[in-house]
């Protein structure tokens, strides 16, 4: 307002720039979250107008009944567009507290201490202004050892929510109850078959979850299930990673029938200081601008020098560096260190620990 009035009186008196007036409270809508601010800037340019019009000596010609009625109308639907764009600021920020909400009840945080592990978790949705998705994880502790789960549900939106939080019910009921590992799996199994066909769930013929599962017993003895999910990485010491593939291939849930769901188990004994990562297919299928996958075995010994939960915030900025952008899947990753806690009595016999008989 105060550059077209300065060009005003700059300008020749038989050149006026009153009508650049009406940009005034168009960008007052733009750059302002209040509502009046169009309003108020709008009135002010009016004032401006008239000014400018008995300087100018055009009090009675079109040009500035043009500009009295264009700053007006252009005022009025600022107020009107910053009214809607602040209802809709509103009405976004509610529905991300309540994506929040959501995600702490069904991605539960993860302690940083579960029994004889340490634990850390990092997650980042693919969905714009979401903070969930199909990827699902958990650690409990239960009478069997530390258990945990990482998967991922096909497809995005509510329907892979709602599959990920049956496959996560069933999870922490499962995980207490079986004795063995891969008999969670086919407990897994029945209840994704049986929420997908209770619900009507679109698509059912075609769903399906891939997962891993790994527990830790409390004698160290290290056990893993996979059902057709990404193999999860042992970090040992200065050896380089090393990926913990099944030597049977089997398919995800929901691709057999539930009770033919019986993934082999792998066992190998946990030494202190082992760490498993475990992740979703969103990491290591990252692409850069030339198409080539974000290579995880080679960058991990890079960035795994320090705790769990700085690994984890290193590992997702460097995938994002390598993308070049924001990731464009869900990508969900969970580090367990075996960091088991010896009594003093333990400490004075010198007993060892995380070695199986």
């Amino acid at each position: 307002m105060a550059l077209v009035v300065s060009l005003d009186l700059l300008t020749n008196s038989q050149v006026t720039v009153e009508p650049a007036l009406t940009a005034v409270p168009a960008l007052a809508a733009v750059v302002s979250r209040r509502t009046w601010y169009p309003l108020l800037t709008g009135a002010l340019a009016e004032l401006c107008a008239f000014g400018m019009a008995w300087y100018n000596d055009v009090l009675g010609q079109s040009v500035h009944t043009a500009t009295v009625a264009a700053i007006v109308l252009i005022a009025g639907i600022g107020h009107l567009s910053a009214t809607l764009r602040l209802r809709q600021e509103l009405a976004l920020a509610e529905a991300q507290l309540v994506a929040e909400v959501a995600r702490r009840v069904l991605l539960r945080p993860v302690p940083e201490r579960v029994g004889p592990v340490r634990a850390a978790v990092r997650y980042a949705a693919a969905a714009a202004h979401a903070s969930i998705g199909g990827d699902l994880y958990e650690v409990v502790n239960t009478r069997h050892g530390v258990r945990a789960v990482m998967g991922d549900v096909r497809g995005k939106g509510l329907a892979a929510v709602e599959t990920a939080a049956a496959v996560l019910g069933a999870f922490r009921e499962a995980a207490h109850q079986e004795p063995e590992l891969d008999r969670v799996a086919g407990w897994l199994a029945v209840s994704l078959d049986r929420a997908l066909h209770e619900n009507d769930h679109p698509g059912v013929e075609e769903e399906f979850v891939t997962l891993v599962l790994l527990g830790v017993r409390p004698d160290g003895a290290l056990e893993i299930a996979n059902c057709g999910h990404p193999a999860p990485v042992l970090l040992r010491g200065e050896d380089a990673p090393r990926l913990l593939a099944a030597d049977e291939t089997v398919p995800p849930l929901g691709v057999l029938d539930p009770g033919d769901v019986c993934p082999p188990l792998q066992r190998l004994a946990a030494e202190p200081g082992d760490r498993i990562l475990l992740y979703t297919d969103g990491v290591i299928e990252a692409r850069d601008h030339r198409g080539a996958f974000y290579p995880l075995t080679d960058r991990l010994p890079l960035l795994a020098d320090s705790g769990p939960v700085e690994v984890l915030h290193r590992l997702h900025d460097d995938v994002v560096r390598h993308v070049g952008h924001k990731l464009g899947d869900d990508a969900a990753m969970l580090m367990l260190q075996f960091d088991p806690v010896l009594l003093p009595a333990q400490q004075q016999a010198g007993a060892p620990v995380g070695r199986t008989r």
